[in-house]
C-alpha cells in the first residue's frame, strides 16, 4: 500500500513547514523502515504551494501512526485547508 498526502502551504510558512515535515518523515522512516519523500508543485496558487508527502510500501497500521505524527508535529497549524490522503495498492498481474 502506498499513501500520498497533498495540501497547500502558504509561502510564508514554507520554511517552518519543511522543517516539521522532514522531522516527522525521519521519525516515521526509522519507525517503519520505509523511504519517505516530500515534493511540491513548481507554481504558486493564491500565495500557496501545493505539497505532496509520499509513503510507498507502508504496512496497514501506518495510517494511524501518520495521523498521530501529524498532530505531534503540529502540521495543521501551517497549512491552508485540509490534508488530503490518497491510498493506492498494487494491481496484481494476471497469469
Amino acid at each position: 500500500m502506498d499513501i500520498y498526502v497533498y495540501y497547500r502551504v502558504p509561502v510564508a510558512h514554507a520554511s517552518s513547514m519543511q522543517q516539521r515535515v522532514k522531522a516527522m518523515q525521519h521519525s516515521l522512516a526509522q519507525q517503519f523502515h520505509i523511504q519517505c519523500s516530500l515534493k511540491r508543485r513548481p507554481e504558486l496558487s493564491h500565495d500557496c504551494q501545493t505539497w505532496m508527502e509520499i509513503y510507498p510500501q507502508v504496512p496497514t497500521d501506518f495510517a494511524a501512526a501518520l495521523a498521530e505524527a501529524v498532530s505531534t508535529h503540529a502540521l495543521p497549524a501551517l497549512i491552508s485547508g485540509e490534508r488530503h490522503i490518497e491510498t493506492f495498492v498494487d494491481i496484481e498481474a494476471c497469469a
